[in-house]
């Protein structure tokens, strides 16, 4: 890939990287896995550092709540209503048109992670769940995989570089699935962007040293950080022997037939409808059957409709996001009466 030879020159005049690890930054291939409060930071750190080729997945849609923190959205991006995946492509490729963004409006699932993990090098995660993580930990470890975990609340954060067989895994960690309520979420302790900023950019960090193949300085286990608190400590620790996904191969996630049909999004008052089967949905004809209801509007990649204290953005695939509601059996009886089953 060509680049221009000025573009990324104070990269390159750092040791650890210079011309040979700016070429391998040119030719990485890099899946980002969320693009919201970290996955933002992160995207553009790759795209001004020239990561050849960007696939940025990502489930939801920009609202005017994302802005104190995500900072590729604008208010343009929520006046339109574009899902995250599309506004980042807008904004990465207008700060780097050499590069090649790869959208992809999509929930990350057991069923489809195996399209979305194909043909790139090395995985990044910008998520805000413990399902998710999890089976991109499984996925990962499965294929042997270099990926990146990142994880931020209040003012709180943890980092992890994951080198399947040579370092310890994201379940070596946290061998469970933490119960729900047991944690703390942006839903119930809030989230300060200056703590986003700092995981996302060592999270960012690792990655370009796994890029480059400079393994001697990544972190040697879990870093964590409080940034209001003046605290950055990093915990050494060794691959657990009994690790049911790096040494035992039990890949629980990743070998389930489907994940969470339903899921309680943090901090939305919202739920997200998975269907079991994807459809394809004509927006125009499904406008017509609900304008009758409530009002309606869409556009190339959703559709949004408000009735009674509901809001709902649907997806092509049939996915759904019911706003207004954190009950799950409220927002399956809507998704019901007025999409289909």
């Amino acid at each position: 890939m060509t680049q221009p030879a000025d573009r990324y020159s104070r990269q390159r005049l750092f040791p650890p990287i210079g011309d040979e690890g700016q070429t391998r930054i040119a030719n990485a291939r890099v899946a980002l896995i969320g693009c919201g409060a970290l996955g933002t930071h992160i995207a553009q750190h790759l795209a001004r550092a020239g990561v050849g080729y960007l696939r940025v997945v990502d489930r939801d849609f920009v609202e005017l709540d994302n802005l104190q923190r995500q900072v590729l959205f604008d208010e343009d991006d929520v006046r339109e209503g574009l899902p995250k995946a599309v506004a980042a492509e807008r904004k990465l490729s207008r700060i780097n048109s050499t590069i090649t963004i790869d959208a992809r409006v999509d929930d990350v699932t057991a069923r489809n992670i195996g399209s979305i993990l194909d043909a790139v090098d090395l995985v990044i995660d910008g998520t805000d769940n413990f399902e998710t993580r999890y089976l991109l930990n499984d996925a990962c470890v499965d294929r042997k995989l270099p990926w990146v975990y990142g994880g931020v609340v209040a003012s709180h954060g943890m980092v992890l570089a994951v080198r399947p067989g040579q370092s310890p895994c994201f379940a070596c960690v946290i061998p469970e699935m933490p119960p729900p309520g047991s944690t703390g979420t942006c839903d119930t302790a809030g989230v300060i962007g200056p703590a986003v900023g700092i995981v996302a950019a060592l999270e960012a960090t690792e990655a370009l040293k796994i890029i480059v193949g400079d393994h001697e300085s990544l972190s040697d286990g879990l870093t964590t950080i409080d940034p209001w608190r003046n605290q950055f400590r990093t915990f050494t620790m060794p691959r657990n022997p009994d690790c049911e996904v790096c040494a035992k191969g039990n890949y629980r996630f990743l070998r389930a037939e489907a994940t969470s049909a339903t899921s309680v999004l943090c901090g939305r008052n919202a739920v997200q409808i998975t269907p079991a089967t994807a459809g394809s949905i004509d927006f125009a004809q499904m406008e017509q059957q609900l304008s009758a209801h409530g009002s309606v509007k869409h556009n190339a990649y959703l559709l949004r409709f408000n009735v009674d204290e509901f809001e709902c953005t649907l997806f092509p695939d049939g996915r759904a996001v019911i706003k207004g509601t954190d009950e799950v059996e409220r927002a399956r009886a809507f998704y019901a009466k007025y999409i289909g089953s």
